[in-house]
């Protein structure tokens, strides 16, 4: 009767049984909870320029990969006799139009000296008319003249001064004349230059020089190749301004944010960091972060050095928490509790979770156990007989 009456109070408690050694059951503690994120990255150069040949050529290299470089030091030189020629051509243009310059100024001070010339002579001829209509208007008046002098002298006076008035108008449209053509010669030498002073740009810089002080990085071509406009030649590494590149599981990527604090861990040393950007795309399940170093960098850094960064996401102190496991990726609604040899179904709310543990806001207790992976053999039951715990 007494083993009868065992059998069927377990099958009471539980209709299933599994075995203990295929679950993991954990104890539920109070304690502080870390919220981080450690990842594997590369050290990556944050200016890390490639420069190009402005023209075609061929290519003389001063540097090898790996070579230090200063800013403004010359890294190859491209030879482009064409590129040359051009600007020989455009310089002897710019000569050629200083020269039309000229010739524009002094043709319109020389033509406005004539109108000047005639403006005078009209004045002079416009003075002796006005004389002799005096002198005729005298000798009428004494009756030693006729009638018809007089008139002709009078016309004559105002074709002196018609004349005289044309003339002024002359001198002064010549001197607008003048000065809209030497003004439009004095454009045209103005854009002459302004393609001279582009083509020189481009001349000088077919000597290719780093923007930056680093090391020079890796060359994309040979000694003495010709080379196409607008190819890649070289690039160069800024040394001040590495970078760790990390990629970041997209669970934890939307709790990132531009300016977290970081440990940068390499080397046997650990370097304090800062969440620099994250990338807006998930490639592969995963979002690309960069950490920029805080402070100064450390030296003997190279590209792609592997290095491992935490970044801390959350921290709280006396936090009721369990061991992560399966069940929190499974909903985190319900758990399976263990009383005795029995798991028990109950409703579980969860708060922050980190890469071990998991925050419990409600529905358990500091020293609970429970079934943390494996819950899914128990396919929803209520309750569940757990053999060999």
């Amino acid at each position: 009767v007494a083993a009868i009456l065992f059998v069927a109070r377990g099958w009471l408690r539980g209709r299933q049984s599994i075995a203990a050694d295929r679950l993991r059951i954990a104890e539920v503690t109070r304690g502080p909870l870390v919220r981080d994120i450690v990842a594997d990255g590369r050290i990556t150069s944050a200016k890390s320029p490639t420069l190009y040949a402005i023209a075609a050529g061929t290519v003389t290299l001063k540097v090898v990969a790996g070579d230090a470089v200063k800013r403004g030091q010359p890294l190859a030189i491209v030879a482009s006799p064409a590129l040359e020629s051009r600007l020989a051509q455009e310089q002897a243009t710019v000569a050629r139009l200083e020269s039309d310059v000229g010739r524009a100024g002094l043709d319109a001070r020389q033509r406005r000296e004539e109108a000047k010339k005639r403006v005078e002579q009209a004045e002079v001829d416009r003075q002796a008319a006005d004389r002799e209509l005096s002198r005729m208007t005298k000798a009428s008046a004494s009756g030693a003249l006729s009638e018809m002098d007089l008139l002709r002298a009078k016309d004559a006076l105002k074709k002196a001064d018609i004349e005289l008035a044309h003339a002024r108008s002359d001198l002064a449209m010549q001197d607008d004349i003048g000065g809209f053509e030497l003004e439009a010669k004095k454009l045209e030498l103005l854009r002459q230059r302004e393609v001279v002073e582009e083509l020189s740009r481009q001349v000088e810089a077919l000597t290719i020089r780093s923007p930056v002080d680093g090391q020079a990085g890796q060359v994309l071509v040979a000694q003495n190749a010709n080379v196409a406009a607008n190819a890649p030649v070289l690039s160069v590494v800024d040394l001040t301004a590495f970078e760790l590149e990390i990629q970041v599981p997209e669970s934890f990527a939307r709790d990132l944010a531009v300016g977290m604090t970081a440990e940068i861990r390499g080397g046997g040393s650990t370097y304090d960091g800062r969440v620099r950007s994250v990338s807006p795309q998930v490639v592969d399940g995963e979002v690309a972060t960069r950490i920029e170093f805080v402070g100064e960098p450390p030296t003997g850094l190279r590209e792609n050095q592997r290095m491992t960064a935490r970044i801390i996401l959350a921290h709280k102190e006396d936090v009721l928490q369990v061991e992560r496991g399966s069940f929190v990726d499974e909903g985190g609604a319900f758990a399976y509790f263990i009383d005795g040899d029995i798991a028990e179904r109950r409703p579980l709310r969860i708060g922050i979770a980190s890469i071990k543990a998991v925050e419990i806001l409600d529905g358990a207790k500091a020293g609970d156990r429970i079934v943390v992976s494996g819950a899914a053999l128990f396919e929803g039951a209520d309750r569940v007989r757990i053999a060999g715990d």
